[in-house]
């Protein structure tokens, strides 16, 4: 509760109990009294995520008797009596952000020309909204209603799919079966089971005759039934939905779309999102010594693993310590286990048996009706565990298992993921999962920042300082705990691969051969770009130098452009990076113009921001000097237009100035795209967060959402927040009102035909070494203010922001 008085002496009360006399004075409830006087900075806080949530539109519609009564009593009775499923088509249906993210991600790929898309998200998530909304949104591309085919291996998941369909089209009647005795009438939407889609169907069908293709579970489709039908089809859009891209028998479905993933959910954006059953993960070191185990192209020799694991008791006795050590009560669990090959799950399922906790070993080897029964088992509590090799990473649907065990050395953050994601379904009575990750000695070719980091996100030196500090940055509900030994084992291995900087990189590229491209690198080797360039100096250039592939030594010239690379990674709109693309595909150097903002862009990005623009044709020659730079950089570009996101263009009078809403610029660039120069002829330096450009007239408002104190000064340390993707809630330079000049013009700019332009980031720095870039969210309005020196001033967002920066920057997020 929050009471804002006239005296300014507000109060809030914080707790479960309801507000009354008894409860304030005699419950036996904790309540929290908070006063302005004390805690002026909470009561702040409370109200900005308080108004974050009102002005949700996704989650409080606002009502108006008139005219939603009859809608919300509807509801009512059909909720009452049972029915609801019946109006269910009668309710909009509107995206949740995280599913906004995959939409926006969809409509950037079909931008670039990728009409073939895969979307990976974790089990429980809403993909089959996102379909739905997808397709309402491709009849502003293909027209009304276009031709669909919907295609699953199970009867459940094609009911559901079409409620899903009709509840987004507000249509009851859209949709046919195929399937189980189903035969369409008109043929037009169907949503059918690919075992209907048999070889005599298929071939009579025009491969054409689809617009519209959506597989779910897309990881069946290396199945021969799905091949048939993909094969076959040519449809305009092909739409894949999956927890996964790789199966358990190690094929890739990628195929299907030029190797790429359209839209993956992180898996702690879906924790953080509360989509997903929280986990708590134990790192519990096992006293094995696989430091010595033959490495091979896979990872570890699984025969020498096994033997390691079932010659002796030594090790089953610290995972039966484990096991009864970290989960509360063994005797009712649910667990998997994840083992090195057969004879290891078999050995394990009859120890566990003779411990006094029952258990099963599943494999290829067991029939249907074996698995099927084995699952039953776990399900209703006549097994504890059911152990198994690949078997159940993906493709089983099991809410109630609530343990797991790794039992072998996974290094594949896919396989990684694909087992923990075996326990994140939630099910009724299930607070979290337990994780116990057995951790050996590890081979130096082991990678363990590989499963981190997929939990996490982030470089190998971020994972190391998580692993230092505790992990306090773990989704709510979450647990990362690592044991001594573990730990010293963990960051043995992560301080060994970051101490040698580039020389892992160096080894990989070796084993890759002088012929391969930044993009082989990053495919074979499954590195980021942000890996390659992890801070000012480290360049593909300089790894393809330590290799031994380039011999000339690097010159002074060319290192002033490898330093720059680093700070490139945040290109991501269309326009500048085809503006780049066609001025480095020029033979030779260019002449260098400097009225040209996307020159002026590049020379400063380029590091060139402290020259005179003067000296453009110098930064060009010297570039086009620089053959293994100049091609490095043609080849960055590519890769950073293949990432990139969806981004707008400017309307309106500045439209001709290259920034793109939604795009990410460092401030330099936004300087260099307006054409402000210093006295010395160069791109103007900013050193404070606001600027008025008279030459175009607009404000710009450059905004750190997270400050901390060591950054900023007492007077700088501003409240700004997204109210809502729409309203943004902003505090003005220190001393400014609304008598001054600049309040004048902030209140008053869409009278005095001026623009304010917002440009927002959430931290000082991306990475060690590196400064964030600003998201540009826009041009803003102004709708109200509050007080002066400095103004609390609300603005009203010309397009809303990205789904993706709005729920990271949400204060209710932090």
């Amino acid at each position: 509760w929050l009471f804002h008085r006239k005296s300014g002496f507000s109060t809030g009360f914080i707790g479960s109990s309801n507000l009354s006399a008894a409860a304030m004075h005699d419950g036996v409830e904790w309540n929290v009294r908070v006063s302005r006087t004390d805690n002026g900075g909470i009561l702040d806080k409370f109200g900005a995520v308080f108004e974050q949530y009102w002005a949700d539109e996704r989650t409080f519609e606002p009502y108006d008797p008139a005219r939603d009564a009859e809608r919300f009593d509807r509801a009512i009775q059909a909720e009452r009596s049972g029915s609801a499923s019946s109006s269910f088509a009668l309710l909009e249906v509107s995206a949740r952000p995280h599913q906004q993210e995959i939409l926006d991600r969809l409509e950037a790929e079909r931008e670039k020309g990728h009409t073939r898309n895969l979307v990976v998200a974790a089990t429980g998530t809403g993909k089959t909204v996102v379909a739905a909304l997808d397709y309402a949104r491709l009849q502003d591309l293909l027209g009304p209603r276009p031709r669909l085919l919907f295609v699953a291996h199970r009867h459940e998941i094609l009911e559901q799919s079409v409620a899903t369909f009709r509840a987004v089209l507000r249509d009851r009647d859209f949709g046919e079966r195929l399937g189980g005795g189903a035969e369409p009438i008109t043929g037009a939407h169907v949503f059918a089971n690919v075992q209907s889609l048999h070889d005599a169907r298929i071939s009579k069908l025009d491969p054409a005759a689809y617009d519209v293709v959506i597989v779910d579970e897309f990881h069946h489709a290396a199945a021969r039934t799905y091949e048939r039908v993909l094969d076959h089809l040519r449809p305009k859009i092909l739409l894949g939905l999956t927890a996964t891209p790789e199966r358990a028998d190690g094929q890739s479905v990628l195929r299907w779309f030029d190797d790429r993933i359209a839209s993956e959910l992180r898996l702690w954006k879906a924790l953080d999102q509360d989509l997903l059953c929280p986990f708590q993960y134990f790192g519990v070191r096992d006293g094995t010594n696989l430091s010595a185990v033959t490495w091979t192209p896979r990872g570890y020799d699984v025969e020498q693993l096994r033997k390691i694991y079932t010659g002796g008791d030594a090790w089953l006795l610290r995972v039966m310590e484990a096991v009864r050590h970290y989960v509360s009560n063994p005797n009712r669990m649910r667990a998997l286990g994840f083992c090195v090959d057969i004879d290891h799950a078999e050995f394990m399922a009859m120890r566990f048996t003779e411990a006094g906790l029952p258990a099963r070993a599943v494999s290829q080897r067991s029939s249907p009706a074996e698995r099927a029964s084995a699952l039953a088992d776990l399900r209703d509590g006549r097994v504890r565990a059911l152990f198994s090799v690949d078997l159940f990473n993906e493709g089983i649907d099991l809410p109630d298992v609530d343990t797991l065990l790794l039992l072998r050395p996974t290094e594949s953050a896919t396989v990684f993921l694909q087992q923990l994601g075996r326990g994140l379904r939630r099910a009724r009575g299930k607070a979290c999962v337990t994780v116990l990750d057995f951790i050996g000695l590890a081979h130096r070719r082991f990678r363990f920042d590989v499963r981190f980091r997929a939990l996490l996100g982030g470089t190998r030196r971020q994972i190391e300082r998580e692993i230092e500090a505790g992990f306090p940055h773990l989704p709510s509900g979450c647990s990362i705990q690592l044991d001594k030994e573990s730990q010293d084992v963990v960051l043995a291995n992560l301080r060994d691969a970051v101490g040698k900087g580039d020389e892992v990189l160096v080894g990989d590229l070796k084993g890759l051969g002088p012929d391969a491209t930044l993009a082989t690198f990053l495919k074979k080797s499954q590195y980021d770009l942000e890996d390659v360039y992890k801070k000012p100096g480290w360049s593909w250039s300089g790894l393809r130098r330590h290799a031994g592939f380039l011999e000339q030594p690097s010159s002074e010239g060319e290192d002033v452009f490898a330093r720059a690379f680093a700070r490139c990674l945040h290109l991501d709109d269309p326009q500048r990076l085809k503006g780049f693309r066609d001025l480095l595909a020029s033979p030779s150097a260019p002449a260098g113009d400097r009225k040209d903002p996307l020159q002026r862009m590049l020379f400063v990005l380029m590091g060139w921001m402290r020259e005179p623009l003067s000296r453009m044709p110098d930064a060009w020659r010297a570039l086009w000097n620089a053959t293994s730079v100049l091609d490095e950089l043609r080849q960055l570009v590519e890769l950073l237009d293949d990432r990139r996101g969806l981004t707008h263009l400017l309307e309106g009078r500045l439209s001709a100035i290259p920034l793109a809403v939604h795009g990410t610029y460092a401030l330099d660039e936004v300087m260099a795209a307006l054409g402000e120069e210093d006295k010395n002829g160069g791109v103007r330096r900013l050193r404070e967060g606001v600027f008025y450009s008279t030459k175009h007239k607009v404000d710009l408002l450059f905004v750190t959402l997270e400050k901390r104190e060591e950054d900023y000064s007492p007077t700088t340390l501003y409240r700004d927040y997204p109210i809502s993707p729409t309203r943004f809630h902003w505090e003005s330079q220190s001393l400014a009102h609304q008598g001054m000049k600049t309040g004048l013009r902030y209140v008053n700019h869409v009278a005095e035909g001026s623009d304010v332009w917002l440009f927002v980031r959430r931290t000082k720095h991306a990475r060690p070494e590196i400064t964030a870039p600003y998201t540009f969210v826009g041009p803003s309005v102004y709708l109200r203010h509050e007080g002066g020196r400095p103004m609390a001033i609300e603005w009203a967002l010309g397009r809303a922001m990205p789904a993706w920066l709005y729920q990271e920057t949400k204060i209710a997020a932090g």
